[in-house]
């Protein structure tokens, strides 16, 4: 609530997104009732802390043909504290992996965010043999083959087609390999629900389960799926669920609707995230994602633009 007050105060989209939509903050204000900016502002509007300047930004890929997002940082150690301890808090130590990253069309554009988490996690590994692959899916295999053989704890990390590509032409027998795929198909391919993707991928990758990553540029923080399809977050992070035309509706446990995202690692930029992707959350604050909404920039966000 202390991150909600001085973001409603210093961060003026925010405050003027709360106004448009007629939200007072006089008062006591419970948790369930913030709002959430809606994500698209992040391609409009700069998303900081009033009087702070940006360290570095991060951009998102623009696959939508909307522009990209745009995600200024304060301070980037914010970022890495973030993902290093939601790592270790799922998997462990970076150190005792060897980290594989199949990441095309981050990899071949500047100020990805995942692929500096990447390149950070792949750093921290004692494995020599941790690293990017681009095309090399000859050469991933045959590292691949080698890590499961040796019997070393193995992370492979790849974007959605990726995977499938991969998937098309190579085999591995059974293992405890990690497959983590980071999200959809970006543009390159039809878009498959997450079931189907991940049985694929299991036969191929000779896996039991597909862990995934929940994450995105204009968030400092991700939560993790290892398998069953619901994701956790780490204990700064928390989802909710909010009714698709009614920003100020309260948390829907249990039903269908947008997520929208508490990051307290976003402290310089916005906390509160209304995402556009549609999803259920649960009792116990896991959450699913089922999709990407068919609809955006609603409510506010137009009238915010046209000033």
């Amino acid at each position: 609530m202390e991150v909600f007050s001085y973001q409603s105060e210093k961060v003026l989209p925010f405050q003027l997104f709360q106004r448009l939509i007629g939200f007072s903050a006089f008062g006591k204000v419970l948790p369930e009732w913030i709002p959430f900016l809606p994500i698209s502002l992040f391609k409009t509007h700069p998303i900081i802390v009033e009087g702070e300047t940006e360290e570095l930004s991060y951009y998102s890929s623009s696959t939508t043909g909307k522009g990209a997002s745009r995600h200024r940082v304060v301070d980037n150690r914010l970022y890495q504290l973030s993902y290093r301890k939601a790592f270790d808090q799922f998997y462990g130590n970076p150190r005792d992996w060897c980290i594989l990253c199949l990441l095309p069309g981050y990899m071949e554009r500047e100020g990805s965010s995942l692929i500096a988490m990447a390149q950070d996690l792949v750093d921290e590994s004692a494995d020599p043999d941790s690293g990017f692959f681009l095309n090399q899916h000859k050469t991933l295999h045959l590292m691949l083959s080698q890590k499961i053989a040796e019997g070393k704890k193995t992370l492979l990390l790849g974007v959605s087609f990726a995977l499938l590509d991969f998937a098309k032409n190579h085999q591995l027998p059974e293992s405890d390999l990690v497959v983590m795929e980071t999200g959809g198909m970006k543009g390159r391919k039809k878009e498959m629900i997450r079931s189907e993707l991940h049985e694929i991928l299991c036969q191929s990758f000779g896996v039991k389960k597909i862990h995934s990553e929940y994450g995105m540029t204009e968030l400092l923080s991700q939560a993790y799926s290892k398998g069953d399809g619901r994701f956790e977050c780490p204990p700064w992070m928390r989802v909710f669920v909010r009714d698709q035309g009614d920003p100020l509706s309260n948390n829907l446990i249990g039903k269908r609707g947008r997520l929208c995202v508490i990051d307290l690692a976003n402290v310089f930029s916005c906390s509160f995230i209304e995402t556009e992707d549609l999803g259920i959350v649960y009792e116990d604050g896991s959450f699913e994602v089922l999709g990407r909404l068919d609809f955006s920039d609603m409510r506010g966000c137009n009238v915010m633009v046209s000033r």
